[in-house]
C-alpha cells in the first residue's frame, strides 16, 4: 500500500484539503488553505512540496 499525506499551508501551518500519494506530481498547482484564505503556487515531485516564487508585478516609469 503507498503512503500518503495531506498537504499543509506554507503559510499558517494547517491542513488543506489536498491529499498526494509518493507517485501524485503537481506543477504550477494553486493550493488554497481554507483556514487563513490565501492561495499559493506549488510544484509537489515524491512527496516533496516547493513554493513558487513569483516576482510582484511592477509599473512601468516615465
Amino acid at each position: 500500500m503507498e503512503a500518503a499525506q495531506w498537504i499543509f499551508c506554507p503559510h499558517c501551518e494547517h491542513k488543506t484539503r489536498i491529499k498526494i500519494r509518493e507517485d501524485t506530481v503537481l506543477e504550477n498547482f494553486p493550493l488554497f488553505c481554507p483556514k487563513c484564505k490565501m492561495e499559493t503556487l506549488i510544484n509537489v515531485r515524491q512527496m516533496n512540496m516547493y513554493v513558487i516564487k513569483e516576482p510582484d508585478a511592477k509599473t512601468q516609469s516615465r
